[in-house]
């Protein structure tokens, strides 16, 4: 089965909003065995809504749309839709009573543009929305079906898993992939490539199918197989393998986020952590709060960017600043051991660093970090260099801190380059 995406909306096409949903569509489609063939991104305007159907309905068995369905003037898909279905709009009784009770569960007046977002063509089927105010919509184009959706992502991946999903289940006999991921961070793509080129070798010839996604930081391995849950221990066997050889880099089997293995890890262990941060500016502290119950082992964070702030809240010696400078290993030790001290806990990780796109050095350039973990044993320092690129420098950093944090407890040994 053939699938085409078509994204709407300005904010999607001038960079304003970032197109995840397309990003989920296309993973949760493949994973049901559904090939997504073309995504496009288009303006808010009918005749761009039209077009794309008309084309792409010569070419996939499915298009979803999603956006423009808001109850502003400027969301013209759903009147777009029902002229070109040549149908009419209706206010559906189930519709309007479950808006009414969205916004009075919030007390929150209810609008007419509100009550019109109730009115839905006459020939769709609707896809009820049990997150928000948009309903989905389901067409019939000669062979193709077309849907239409909100581009609220949680409205949208609602409906998909709601309505949507246990609708084509039921209407097509979809192939049975299985596919399981191998989570690494600290190594790029290429060289991951190059590390496992006989073991990759060895996996197409089974016929499986073998995929590299990377993104800053991380790169996931994906193994899958069309055969459905009958590889599944093989599969799982084979990523083994991998994550056996490269115990650095290679944390879980199984998607999963570095900040969500590592609190697993705390847990289990029973110890508490901090962070005492530099260049990062606190985003290895957002990375550990974003996953719920991190203050059963999440302490705080000190945040200390100037010199200033490093001798006074954690005592880094002022001689030592002044002539190793505070991205050394003898600084970030200091602000590791002394962070561990302030903030009580078990074990804390320091960063300090160049994150450009100026201050960089002939012996220190741009994207040079050094980063310290202070266990109650011992305090392991160790310097990076990474890119030119501040933002991607940044979360480049807290990743790695928060790996270098999972060697330790774990024992993986991680001896300096």
């Amino acid at each position: 089965m053939k699938a085409a995406l078509i994204s709407i909306g300005d904010e999607l096409l001038i960079g304003q909003t970032i197109n995840t949903n397309a990003a989920w569509l296309g993973k949760e489609l493949s994973f049901r065995g559904i090939s997504v063939e073309i995504s496009w991104t288009i303006s808010d305007q009918p005749a761009e809504i039209t077009s794309a159907i008309d084309f792409l309905s010569e070419k996939a068995d499915l298009i979803i749309l999603t956006g423009g369905l808001g109850p502003t003037k400027d969301d013209l898909t759903k009147h777009t839709l029902t002229q070109y279905f040549q149908t009419e709009l209706e206010i559906v009784p189930e519709v309007l009573g479950r808006i009414e009770t969205f916004f009075a569960k919030r007390k929150r007046p209810m609008l007419e543009v509100n009550v019109q977002q109730a009115a839905l063509p006459k020939s769709c089927t609707i896809l009820h929305n049990y997150h928000g105010t948009a309903c989905g919509m389901w067409f019939q184009k000669g062979e193709t079906i077309v849907i239409s959706l909100p581009g609220v992502p949680y409205e949208m991946k609602g409906i998909m898993n709601d309505e949507v999903f246990p609708r084509l289940n039921q209407r097509f006999t979809l192939p049975n992939i299985y596919y399981e991921t191998l989570m690494t961070q600290g190594i790029g793509e290429s060289f991951l490539a190059e590390q496992i080129a006989e073991w990759e070798d060895k996996v197409r010839a089974k016929g499986f199918g073998l995929a590299y996604l990377p993104s800053p930081g991380i790169v996931k391995l994906r193994l899958s197989s069309k055969r459905g849950d009958r590889d599944k221990e093989e599969i799982q066997s084979l990523l083994q393998e991998i994550k056996d050889q490269m115990p650095k880099h290679a944390y879980h089997l199984g998607e999963m986020t570095l900040s969500e293995y590592l609190g697993k890890l705390l847990l289990h262990q029973g110890l508490k952590i901090g962070t005492v941060e530099s260049c990062t500016g606190g985003h290895i502290a957002e990375l550990l709060v974003q996953i719920p119950g991190s203050s059963r082992y999440y302490e705080g964070s000190i945040v200390a960017y100037s010199y200033e702030e490093k001798e006074k809240l954690l005592e880094v010696d002022h001689h030592t600043l002044q002539t190793k400078g505070a991205v050394s290993e003898e600084v970030i030790v200091q602000m590791a051991e002394k962070g561990r001290e302030v903030l009580g806990v078990d074990v804390c990780v320091a960063t300090s660093g160049i994150a450009g796109p100026d201050g960089g050095t002939d012996e220190k350039p741009v994207g040079t970090v050094w980063i310290a973990v202070a266990t109650e044993n011992t305090t392991f320092a160790r310097v990076f260099q990474f890119g030119d690129n501040r933002e991607r420098n940044i979360h480049t950093t807290a990743l790695t801190a928060m790996n270098l944090v999972r060697c330790v407890l774990e024992g993986i040994s991680f001896e300096k380059k």
